[in-house]
């Protein structure tokens, strides 16, 4: 494995290398964890899998535990296993296939400066941390005024969800919100969203209130039409974010792990 120059390093190599260069801090860790979840990965197979049914991952035992393999690029897999046959998914896709399996997850092992094992029990951890999301708001708002006082990272944090959430919604504006019962908050407005995507949206949220630090429940979340009065106050003084446009749809068969709603299974 050979070094390689900062314009070479992906995303996880990136978050590996401030994780390993402050082990004790653990919003790197954090960090790590969220790139590891937002990225692609190439699920080693152990036989090419015909679209239907369960997939069969490669099992390498390692001491006493059992892992899969997968890779942030195809040219890793290729480096590491040459022609084998392989699965693309998302790291929350990965996660969910493996919880509870008592699988562990070998990431670029061999390939890359971001090696590393991740035991059964961090895959579970992963797995069941993105499932926690943060409640809809149903209090009415009273004011809405600039946001004031949320940690850097977590406004950063938040753009970097959002932008893989095109397509959801149009707009997303965050400012501060004070309710009828007096209650004063930060509160993420989403505009004209997808009816069914409220979930999703909130996860991600959650996930960018996690993986910086942040306390839970700093954030409401809640959903508007444009034509909803509030969002006047909101484009006055909230901090807009725009979602870029949806990937174009594929029109080719899918590739196990490529559809968010029906993850492969384990064979």
């Amino acid at each position: 494995m050979t070094e390689l120059t900062a314009s070479a390093q992906t995303p996880i190599d990136r978050a590996h290398a401030a994780m390993q260069a402050a082990p004790d801090d653990d919003t790197a860790r954090l960090r790590f964890f969220e790139r590891v979840a937002d990225g692609e990965w190439f699920l080693l197979l152990d036989e090419e899998h015909d679209g239907e049914g369960p997939i069969t991952p490669k099992v390498f035992p390692v001491e006493e535990d059992q892992f899969v393999l997968a890779f942030d690029r195809e040219q890793r897999l290729a480096e590491f296993a040459g022609g084998a046959p392989y699965a693309a998914m998302s790291g929350r896709v990965l996660t969910e296939m493996l919880a509870g399996s008592g699988f562990g997850l070998g990431l670029n092992l061999s390939v890359a400066p971001s090696e590393m094992l991740l035991p059964g029990t961090a895959v579970d951890w992963l797995h069941a941390t993105l499932g926690n999301a943060p409640a809809e708001t149903h209090g009415k708002a009273k004011e809405i005024f600039p946001p004031h006082g949320l940690p850097e990272i977590l406004v950063t944090a938040l753009d970097a969800k959002l932008a893989i959430a095109g397509g959801l919604a149009r707009l997303v504006y965050l400012s501060g919100v004070t309710y009828e019962d007096g209650v004063r908050s930060h509160l993420l407005a989403f505009v004209d969203h997808i009816p069914g995507s409220e979930d999703v949206l909130a996860r991600l949220v959650s996930e960018a209130l996690i993986f910086s630090g942040v306390e839970a429940g700093a954030l409401d979340v809640a959903f508007f039409k444009s034509s909803d009065p509030l969002c006047a106050a909101f484009a006055r003084f909230g901090l807009r974010f725009d979602l870029p446009d949806p990937e174009p749809l594929q029109t080719g068969p899918a590739a196990p792990g490529m559809d968010p709603n029906a993850p492969p299974k384990l064979r």
